[in-house]
Order: C-alpha cells, then structure tokens, then sequence
C-alpha cells in the first residue's frame, strides 16, 4: 500500500509540473507574440512595418520609419514583456527551469508571433529582459564584451551576437547552476538563427573591408 501511494504521489506531482510548465511556456509566448513595433506603427502610420525597410517589427527598424519615439516606445515595451514573462514564472511557481521555459517563450513568440504568420522580430530587446530578470550578472558580463567587441571590430550588430554567443561559456565560468547554461545557450541559438542573414552581411562587410585595403 506504501508503495502504491508513493508511486500516485509522483504520478500526481509530475502531473501538476507538467500542466505547470506548458501552461507557462503557452502564456510566455502569448505573451512574446504581442508585437510592440508592429502595432506602434499600425497606429501611427497606418502601415504594416514587415513591408518596410528591413522588414524587422524590433526597434530599430520601428525607428527608422516611426521615429526615435518608435523606437523608444518598442524597444520598452519588448524589454519589458520579456521581463513581465520570467518575473510572473519566478513569482508564481517554484524551479529555476521553468523560468528558462519562460525566457525561451517569450523569446520565441517574439520571433514567431503566430497572429503574424510567424514573421516577427529578431529577439534582442525581448531577450535582454527577460535576462535582466533570469540574471543581472550575465547582462553585465554580456554588456561588457559587446563593448569590447565594439573597440576591436567596430561594429555594433555583430558585436552584440558574439556576446550573445559567449553568454553561455560566460556563465561556465562563473560556476551557475546547469538550468542557467542550458537556457543561455538556448537563447543563444534562438537569437543567432534568428540574425543568420546579419551574420552573413557583417562578415561579407568584413571581408571587403580587408578587400579593399589589401
């Protein structure tokens, strides 16, 4: 009989978990898919931002077209769904993986809102967020080599990926709980697929830089 009510007990608990960790992972992406640069735009120029410019719904482009109120208004309202999504997970359940179930939701609604046919933004703002709740300490880290990264190569994008790509060896270093290294280099992939053509245009710049100066 003792057996028996301890194999309901897990049954029961995983259950509980489970329904915990899709129900987080469905409203993180919800959440994610409100698409602040897209609706800012809709309402004051009455045009579809994914039809404009680089066709991204993040900030910069938001601001290109919309102006620097645009962009401001986008990038904290991006920010900020990102950090309501990990904040909400961290109030209101217990586990440090359900918080990475949340950072990498919100992230992915952002860069697939369903309602937009899954063509959305490219996750920086959404993303530097939801860090800034998961973990202060690696935004540091974070904000220290892409200013690095600016002094040696000059440019901006490209130095803000390869921060992106040194998070999760950054929280290696630093000794985090596996759950924090496992959602980094998640995250990671996340927003370099998402940049895969920055990527190609920052290193075909490069190279016809050293082109043109050999």
């Amino acid at each position: 009989m003792l057996h028996l009510a301890n194999m309901w007990w897990l049954t029961n608990t995983f259950s509980s978990r489970l329904v915990q960790g899709v129900g987080i992972l469905l409203s993180s992406y919800a959440l994610g898919c409100f698409a602040t640069g897209y609706y800012v735009v809709i309402l004051s120029a009455k045009r579809d931002i994914r039809e404009l410019g680089s066709g991204g719904i993040g900030a910069r482009n938001v601001g290109r077209h919309a102006g620097m109120w645009g962009f401001i208004l986008t990038f904290l309202g991006d920010s900020a769904k990102g950090a309501m999504a990990v904040w909400a997970t961290d109030r209101f359940t217990e586990g440090e993986w359900f918080k990475v179930v949340a950072l990498l939701s919100v992230v992915s609604g952002h860069i697939w809102p369903i309602q937009l046919g899954f063509r959305g933004g490219k996750g920086i703002a959404t993303a530097f967020g939801a860090l800034l709740v998961f973990d202060p300490s690696i935004v540091v880290v974070m904000a220290g080599l892409c200013l690095g990264a600016c002094v040696l190569i000059r440019r901006t994008v490209l130095s803000g990926l390869l921060a992106f790509a040194c998070a999760p060896l950054a929280s290696l270093c630093l000794a985090q709980p596996a759950s924090k290294i496992v959602g980094l280099c998640a995250l990671s992939t996340l927003i370099l697929l998402a940049h895969r053509k920055n990527l190609i245009e920052e290193f075909a710049a490069i190279d016809s830089n050293r082109g043109s100066k050999t």
